[in-house]
């Protein structure tokens, strides 16, 4: 089969033929029909975790062809789609195999390129929610990152939560989060959001590089900081401060994503209804994975791109 694999001393991905995997117990082959690029691809490559034989994509969205001993909840011929950042990927290649608990059955309707979309980046906003834990009906939420995958869904997850949304991004897609729902944008080059003087509810951190003392300065009195990724010394902060920090009446965590196949159907049931959607900048073929992965891993990718396999 054909796979865009990492050439570690040409720093780039390249087309090669590749042996076809197998499944083994309890898991599934999938010829993949889309993935997509997260930052779980592109900072693990950087971080120095090699993906299995060289393929990366976290995310995918295709068709069994193949059952492992002891699958019984998927048939071959299903559409699925799934998370496979922690199981060694295998997304930018056209087969690839992960256990069967980890994919659900793509709905009536959607597409694979929008399956692809949403799985990583749709769950952990998901996830980030709930790490959170307040009834959001009429609090106010700051999503710092609204462009990105994860900001596009929590913008609005937000509003389908009934929360009043401030979404914080670039000037060019101010007009990006409005549209999918955000009251208020701010320009992050024109104005610091934690320094304003403006309390929120909740704040949602994705991607960035703040202190723990920042995010917590601009909170209400019980309300929490959920921080997903970012610069890996934002991350040390809060994972070995964040208690010290969430003294007070205040809270500030850290997300540790997990990949399931329920957060994924309960957000595909809202994907399918129409409440909310991918932003999809672009739709790229396989073989121009390097230049789009470069791009995305560049911070100026609006929303998702697209990786369409088969």
């Amino acid at each position: 089969m054909k796979a865009m694999v990492y050439d570690k001393a040409a720093c780039r991905f390249a087309m090669q033929e590749v042996a076809m995997p197998e499944p083994a117990k309890g898991e599934v082959l999938v010829r993949v029909h889309a993935s997509s690029i997260n930052a779980a691809d592109y900072r693990s490559l950087k971080l120095g975790i090699r993906a299995e034989n060289g393929i990366y994509g976290a995310d995918v969205a295709g068709t069994v062809v193949k059952l492992g001993e002891g699958v019984t909840r998927l048939a071959v011929g299903d559409a699925v789609q799934g998370d496979l950042a922690l199981e060694g990927f295998g997304g930018f290649g056209e087969c690839t195999t992960g256990p069967e608990e980890l994919f659900s059955k793509i709905l009536s309707g959607v597409s694979f390129e929008t399956a692809a979309a949403t799985t990583l980046a749709g769950v952990t906003a998901l996830q980030a929610f709930r790490l959170a834990s307040m009834d959001l009906r009429g609090k106010r939420v700051l999503i710092i990152g609204a462009s990105g995958g994860v900001g596009t869904f929590a913008v609005q997850l937000a509003k389908h939560y009934g929360a009043e949304v401030t979404g914080v991004t670039s000037a060019r897609n101010l007009e990006q989060a409005r549209a999918i729902g955000a009251e208020r944008v701010i320009d992050y080059h024109r104005e610091d959001a934690l320094a304003s003087g403006e309390q929120y509810d909740l704040i949602l951190g994705v991607q960035g590089n703040t202190s723990p003392r920042a995010y917590k300065r601009a909170l209400n009195k019980g309300g929490a900081a959920i921080v997903v990724g970012g610069a890996l010394n934002q991350v040390f902060k809060i994972l070995v401060f964040g208690w010290l920090y969430s003294i007070g009446g205040k809270r500030v965590a850290m997300l540790a994503a997990k990949p399931n196949a329920k957060d994924t159907e309960e957000l595909m049931r809202l994907v399918a209804a129409g409440t909310i959607r991918p932003v999809i900048e672009k739709v790229v073929p396989l073989e121009e994975l390097d230049e789009a992965f470069r791009y995305v891993a560049s911070g100026h990718a609006s929303g998702k791109v697209v990786v369409k396999v088969i």
